[in-house]
């Protein structure tokens, strides 16, 4: 009797195995060939599993095409996939990285990196210690949010959830999902509210009772826009909110290099005669710019308008006076 091996192994194995041949194999070979099919399975069960890692390896963009005779190959061609090689020290870093990310309750793509951590020769460490927590809010619940939603975002399915917005009003979406991002740890979506028809940005920790539409599960409920980039709707902590207001800060010469990286293109921004940058940009939360530039300082300052500043000065006082 032949064990079945982890779900994870056996689709590298299959992946492996079809770049491998040198023409199209029937089912039947790849049954008693790829490790991981148990010897004694019936031909039904056998099919259901192979369907399915077919469909997985497929979403992880492996193109898998048969012909009329029922056999299979790997087209390399349209997987687009070329070969990298990683030095020793290459492969420790992504090997560390990767560890700390598997055993991270927040992070949603563990399967998938446990897959691409196969392909450089290695298993993961399930006891790893190193965690990096990537939420800082019900980690486990966001990251197993966020996997269920970019399925969503992949299969083109509706979803329909209850949302709580910064003004604390709770109400009822259907939102077709385009894409998704994560920013200082939260994970946002975004996509085209069917009621409103507008696309907009939602927090994935603000979201209650998702489902996603399982009705017609192999056919898509929606088309994404041809040119829809969801880098676009990447924004700051402090662009989401109530408030509408326009702000100064101030980014001192030796920290000036940073500026691009930090403001992530939003905004405008002017150079001073000694190196530093002035940045104007619209706020809706700024509570969470004054917390933001302490967080990314030193070197950033508010300069306008002045009770802002001065709030941020009474926040500053008011840590100082707890860790005196």
């Amino acid at each position: 009797m032949c064990a079945l091996a982890d779900p994870i192994e056996r689709l590298v194995n299959l992946a492996m195995y079809l770049a491998a041949a040198r023409e199209p194999v029937p089912g039947e070979r790849i049954r008693t060939e790829v490790l991981g099919y148990g010897s004694d399975q019936d031909e039904a069960a056998f099919l259901r599993m192979f369907e399915r890692d077919k469909e997985d390896l497929r979403s992880a963009g492996l193109a898998i095409v048969s012909d009329a005779r029922g056999q299979y190959r790997l087209d390399a061609a349209a997987t687009y996939a070329t070969e990298l090689e990683l030095a020793p020290p290459e492969a420790a870093t992504v090997r560390a990285a990767a560890a700390a990310l598997i055993g991270d309750s927040s992070f949603p793509f563990a399967d998938d990196l446990r897959l691409a951590l196969a392909k450089i020769g290695t298993a993961d460490d399930p006891e790893a210690p190193a965690i990096a927590r990537i939420a800082d809010e019900s980690p486990a619940e966001q990251g197993a949010l966020a996997a269920r939603l970019a399925g969503a975002v992949t299969a083109r399915k509706r979803v329909d959830f209850s949302y709580t917005n910064s003004l604390g009003r709770t109400a009822p979406h259907q939102v077709e999902p385009y894409g998704m991002f994560i920013r200082d740890g939260r994970w946002y979506l975004v996509g085209r509210d069917t009621a409103r028809n507008e696309v907009r940005t939602y927090t994935v920790s603000r979201m209650r009772e998702v489902q996603v539409d399982r009705a017609r599960p192999k056919q898509p409920d929606f088309e994404r826009p041809a040119d829809f980039d969801v880098s676009t709707f990447i924004r700051l902590p402090f662009h989401f909110g109530p408030a509408d207001l326009e702000v100064v800060l101030r980014f001192e010469p030796d920290i000036a290099w940073r500026v691009a990286s930090l403001t992530c293109g939003h905004g405008a921004t002017m150079t001073d005669a000694d190196g530093s940058v002035l940045w104007t940009t619209v706020v809706r939360n700024p509570r969470r710019l004054a917390c933001w530039t302490i967080e990314h300082g030193p070197g950033i300052h508010i300069v306008s308008p002045p009770d802002l500043v001065e709030s941020r000065h009474t926040m500053l006082r008011t840590v100082a006076s707890l860790h005196a």
